[in-house]
């Protein structure tokens, strides 16, 4: 394996310029436990995020809570970097990457409530939502869908305006290079349930279990004994990575064929 480094990265796809859910967590290779990386403000904002990731160098892999692409149906079957393209484009005069406007673009593609019709008629999912859900570990919501507290398309909006802008290798659009960062989209309650656990990481004991799970230290003791999911998922996301990133049937999965990799991506951690 040739990352050193690993990053956990919990999103949101919500209106305004402070995220408190945004949380970020980094762990190098061994068994250090993660750590959370805070900004100067103490509340992340997603260009602030994206400036940071700007600035890493050298071989990290970054996991990133968020869709990377929409199920290939109609107007979405072209290749993904196209796509991103088009959010920046039709976004491009909204703070803080925000994706609203791209909603009302491709108003006929995403369901936001009964006046849309039946929800299932438009929450498409992709192969990679659909094998996770056939795990029985969980069941996904789709992209698509951007009603309700489970919700993820918004985040998938505003993370695409990051990677393009990021401009990096993003697993598995692009050919993983030799060296250098590499991007991912992952799901953090899959790292949590790699560990053992089918809810959400909200305190020391439980996530102490999960990170000796994933084969890292406690962290310290200093570290509160409660705290926000989003927390939880940023670490476990950073260890997990870092426990997996090695064997090589996460980076192929039966499923994951060429046009997929190119229109809708994958999820690292699913097979």
């Amino acid at each position: 394996m040739r990352f050193t480094r690993f990053v956990g990265i919990d999103w949101s796809g919500a209106k305004g310029q402070r995220h408190p859910s945004i949380q970020i967590a980094i762990c190098e290779a061994g068994d250090a436990p993660p750590a959370l990386v805070m900004p100067s403000s103490g509340v992340w904002s997603r260009m602030a995020a994206l400036e940071w990731l700007a600035g890493l160098s050298g071989d990290v892999l970054v996991g990133m809570d968020a869709g990377f692409g929409f199920a290939a149906v109609p107007p979405f079957t072209g290749p993904a970097r196209g796509l991103w393209a088009e959010v920046e484009a039709v976004c491009a005069g909204e703070d803080d990457l925000g994706g609203h406007g791209f909603i009302q673009h491709r108003r006929e593609a995403f369901w936001l409530g009964a006046a849309d019709g039946p929800r299932h008629s438009r929450a498409h999912l992709r192969v990679t939502e659909q094998v996770y859900k056939n795990s029985g570990l969980g069941v996904p919501t789709s992209n698509f869908v951007l009603l309700g507290a489970s919700q993820v398309g918004k985040a998938t909006l505003t993370a695409m305006r990051l990677l393009h802008r990021l401009d990096w290798p993003v697993w598995p659009f692009d050919p993983l290079p030799a060296r250098g960062p590499v991007i991912m989209e992952i799901y953090a309650q899959a790292f949590a349930r790699l560990a053992g656990f089918r809810g959400k990481l909200r305190d020391v004991d439980s996530l102490n279990t999960a990170l000796a799970r994933h084969g890292s230290r406690a962290l310290p003791a200093a570290f509160p004994p409660a705290f926000p999911d989003h927390v939880g998922d940023a670490l476990v996301t950073a260890a997990g990575l870092r426990a997996i990133a090695h064997q090589p049937h996460w980076w192929q999965p039966a499923a994951l064929t060429p046009a997929i990799a190119a229109t809708e991506g994958w999820t690292f951690g699913v097979v």
